[in-house]
């Protein structure tokens, strides 16, 4: 087929293992990897971090030039990975000063962080006459870039390249005041509007206005930015003809139980009992708890759109209930209050309740592993990775129904249900569906053939590969 596209290039902030800090991380860390073993040349550009990847694989340069960001000159080096270790392209943008930093995030001058990256991408594809078929832009941090390539002369040679943006979360938008128009290249003064929204230059809600076509990471998500995008409903309402919702996958060689190098024990779906119980043995031992008892994880940021909020309510109401009989695991990091609060509860209820403040890939593994069931109290949950990795490994999922939960978990009180569901994001809807659960493991029939059942479950990225395969065909015809 002639306009078949066969190069696409997707940019973000975050790849798995490179640098993660969520989802976004994940997404970049496996969907390249599958299309490109569906015969796509893909790449994945991101900014180059000091971190031990980097630091431990061979990459050479490709790329070495200069441009001005307002008035600041900058220089700009790409690297690529020479082994493609990850299964795709991965090049990295260094620019001093801006672009070669430890952390993704979190810095006073995030907005010239992300504005040089996203320049010193469209200079060096430009410079070096690159015209990829599709050019892939995830979250606000590259959400410029269809802006720039379709209404800056200096970067014409890319007119014609259709783009799409994912939203990942539209909570996050990267607002800039207008003073920081100066940063950018000479464009199209005339389009000024396309980057506005409220009077503040916002990337997420440039990306959705200038992109070919738009993905919002759940079908159920893709409605829910009509209603809840933190100012953008209007714009998501008017744009969503070009709107598609793919639920994300996940990576089943990373997320597999009978390989995974990070389990003390492996085991799979015709021996998912004994697995189990031998990896709870493993890590009730490590933090103290009782390995007989039903064991509830909670693994994630103590974010409000998480409702981490309302978890240490939930666990004084259930540890300090004499007619309860359970052990908890808590993982995360993000709100002080949050993490004061789940610190002091680890020390008031020892024995019932482990904690592990802050973020350890080996140790969210070995939950997923150990947990009986795991719980998302989420106010907001665009797709959601974490209850998709649970049931992989046998896991029951406690969700609020919303967004990517609602789609990818059904109720076990419903025909073909292996979940458990909760309406509101409340301590009391909460509290009520760990009690549902309790009911549940103690069907040890029941609890057995939902576990094997979870694990059974293809939430792999092979069909989610094919409709964006199919996306990239229909906008490039």
């Amino acid at each position: 087929m002639p306009n078949e596209p066969k190069h696409i290039i997707h940019l973000s902030a975050e790849c798995y293992p490179v640098a993660k800090v969520g989802g976004l991380g994940d997404v970049l860390g496996a969907l390249p990897k599958y299309l490109q073993q569906a015969g796509l040349r893909t790449w994945v550009v991101m900014p180059w971090y000091n971190r031990p990847f980097v630091q431990s694989h061979e990459f050479e340069r490709v790329y070495a030039g200069n441009f001005h960001q307002g008035s600041r000159h900058l220089e700009v080096e790409v690297y690529r990975e020479k082994e493609d270790t990850l299964g795709f392209g991965l090049y990295l943008v260094k620019i001093p000063g801006l672009v070669d930093r430890e952390e993704p995030y979190g810095y006073t001058d995030e907005s010239e962080q992300f504005m040089a990256f996203q320049h010193g991408f469209l200079h060096w594809i430009t410079e070096a006459d690159i015209v990829p078929d599709v050019i892939h832009c995830h979250d606000h941090h590259t959400g410029l870039i269809p802006f720039l390539m379709y209404h800056c002369d200096r970067f014409a040679g890319l007119k014609n390249v259709p783009t799409v943006g994912t939203v990942h979360n539209g909570q996050y938008q990267g607002w800039m005041d207008w003073n920081k128009a100066i940063l950018l290249p000479p464009f199209d003064t005339w389009k000024w509007g396309l980057l506005d929204w409220n009077r503040v230059i916002n990337p997420l809600g440039a990306l959705i206005k200038c992109c070919t076509r738009f993905t919002a990471v759940s079908t159920g998500y893709l409605d829910e930015l009509i209603l809840q995008a933190n100012g953008l409903e209007r714009l998501f309402a008017m744009e969503q003809a070009k709107g598609v919702g793919i639920v994300n996958g996940i990576d089943t060689t990373v997320w597999d139980p009978a390989q995974d190098t990070m389990l003390p024990h492996h085991y799979r779906v015709s021996n998912v009992q004994s697995g189990k119980r031998k990896n709870k043995e493993f890590l009730c031992d490590a933090y103290g708890l009782d390995p007989q008892k039903p064991l509830f994880a909670y693994i994630g940021r103590f974010a409000g759109e998480k409702g981490a909020d309302l978890l240490p309510d939930i666990i004084e109401n259930l540890l300090g209930d004499a007619t309860v009989d359970l052990n908890i695991m808590v993982l995360g990091s993000g709100d002080p209050q949050v993490q004061a609060s789940i610190a002091y509860l680890a020390e008031k209820y020892p024995g019932k309740l482990g904690a592990y403040i802050g973020y350890q890939e080996e140790l969210s593994h070995r939950i997923y592993a150990a947990a009986d069931f795991l719980l998302m109290p989420s106010r907001v949950e665009p797709c959601g990775l974490n209850q998709l990795y649970s049931m992989r490994y046998g896991t029951i999922p406690i969700v609020r129904s919303t967004g990517g939960l609602r789609d990818t978990v059904i109720d076990i009180a419903e025909q073909k249900g292996y979940g458990i569901t909760f309406l509101n994001a409340y301590v009391a809807d909460a509290v009520e569906a760990v009690h549902r659960a309790l009911s549940l493991y103690h069907d040890k029939q029941r609890m057995q053939q939902l576990r094997k059942h979870v694990m059974k479950l293809d939430f792999s990225w092979d069909k989610s590969a094919i409709k964006y395969m199919e996306l990239y065909q229909n906008i490039t015809q």
